[in-house]
């Protein structure tokens, strides 16, 4: 996502290279390209022409210190600028209700059953709640079966009461069966059209006057540009929904519409879809989005991806092994599987800064550690744990029984080998960084 803003961008600042002091000629020149490459992003032309407008003024009234170049000031402001337009700071979930009770809207395509689930996922695994989903989407027979199959997926139980036909009715039913059961959140799914229609509007502005929602989030189909973003304005002058749910960020998006949708509806964008798993969920940080699309990068997300997956006891029996050199392919494949729960691959490399423009051309494939675990799962539980009896005549079973080749075998054998060595290097150093550190506490002149 923003792969084409990024570019643009980054050639616009490339104007005040070299340049020793910021004057309107030349902030004018570089906002006018900006300008250009926001409009062609799908941002809003009014958004586009107020925030270039913002960041004039900003730049024109800095003196810029000696320590800084004009480009790197003018970065520096383009970034605040961009985090401000997508809601500054990061909003939280309103979820004190006794269940506290989630009401989603949208279009029929936006994936707005699928963010239920992905909803339900997160909020179970993530926040620790017990959650419901309801569906109460009478009008389309193939989401309440939709809504089954992603509750039994992601673990959480649905509320369906079969040949229903009064939405109002199911969602005040869903909220006493919720009581009763011990839910503490119940997520509605609403039905939803090919276009905005009154029935619709009505429809939801019915569920939403029975039910008193805490939060009504509405989903929209990032690819849409502009389009989402006049969805969106309509919405919101029917429902007054609190938040918004951008999916597809994964997708062949301009990023106009979460770049437009803040300034135009007045309301933040609290969660973004960022792939097809049910974990591919994430809240919403606009200085985070802020860095990526000016190629910085996004650290912090990536770190937090990875805390998600992180157990304590097993890294240490991890590092207990690799100090003894046990590390075997048993441990290799579990690391691959925590890799994998991260998310997509892609995107997780362009939360790497400098990564991102290096890899936007690249198609990385999510199967791609298919072979590998295709050639860890034909090996015997004994060439698993002792990898050194791998002679010959046991690659080439191998190579057969994974679909693969002898070459691809002795790639992933060596890769491991070298894997191997580095990690046992890594922890041997840190013990001796931490001896270092007590005998320094304890001897002086060290």
């Amino acid at each position: 996502m923003f792969e084409n803003l990024s570019e643009r961008l980054e050639r616009s600042f490339k104007i005040l290279k070299g340049e020793g002091r910021i004057t309107e000629i030349n902030v004018a020149e570089t906002l006018k390209d900006v300008r250009r490459a926001l409009l062609d992003a799908d941002v809003n032309y009014k958004v586009a022409k107020t925030f270039t407008d913002t960041v004039k003024q900003k730049a024109l009234g800095q003196n810029v210190l000696t320590a800084i170049k004009p480009q790197q000031l003018m970065v520096k402001i383009v970034h605040d600028e961009l985090a401000e337009l997508m809601g500054g700071e990061t909003t939280d979930m309103n979820l004190k209700g006794h269940p506290a009770i989630i009401l989603m809207a949208g279009l029929n395509g936006a994936g707005k059953t699928t963010m239920c689930g992905k909803l339900a996922k997160l909020l179970h695994e993530k926040r620790g709640k017990n959650p419901l989903l309801a569906a109460c989407d009478t009008f389309r027979p193939a989401a309440m079966e939709q809504l089954r199959v992603l509750g039994e997926q992601v673990g959480v139980p649905v509320y369906i009461e079969e040949g229903a036909t009064d939405p109002v009715l199911v969602a005040k039913n869903a909220i006493q069966h919720a009581k009763a059961k011990g839910h503490d959140v119940l997520i509605i799914d609403t039905a939803g059209r090919q276009a905005v229609d009154e029935e619709l509007m009505q429809q939801i502005q019915d569920i939403r006057d029975a039910v008193q929602p805490d939060e009504i989030l509405f989903v929209v189909d990032a690819m849409t540009g502009q389009d989402a973003v006049n969805t969106a304005k309509e919405f919101n002058d029917r429902l007054d929904y609190t938040g918004v749910i951008l999916t597809k960020l994964d997708g062949d998006t301009r990023g106009g519409a979460a770049l437009s949708i803040r300034s135009v509806v007045d309301k933040p964008i609290k969660f973004v879809g960022t792939g097809e798993k049910m974990e591919a969920l994430d809240p919403f940080h606009p200085s985070r989005m802020a860095d990526r699309i000016l190629g910085m990068g996004d650290i912090v997300s990536l770190v937090e991806r990875a805390q998600e997956q992180y157990d304590e006891e097993e890294a240490r029996r991890l590092e207990r092994r690799i100090q003894k050199n046990q590390f075997d392919f048993n441990d290799f494949y579990k690391q691959i599987q925590q890799i994998k729960k991260m998310g997509n691959l892609k995107d997780l490399a362009g939360m790497i800064p400098g990564v991102g423009k290096a890899i936007k051309d690249m198609d990385i494939d999510d199967n791609a550690f298919k072979n590998i675990e295709a050639i860890i799962l034909s090996m015997t539980p004994k060439e698993r744990t002792h990898p050194e009896c791998l002679n010959t005549s046991r690659r080439m079973r191998i190579a057969k029984g994974s679909g693969t080749n002898i070459q691809e075998v002795n790639k992933l054998i060596k890769q491991f080998d070298q894997t191997r060595k580095m990690m046992k290097m890594v922890t041997d150093k840190s013990k001796m960084q931490q001896l270092a550190g007590l005998m320094k506490g304890r001897m002086p002149g060290m």
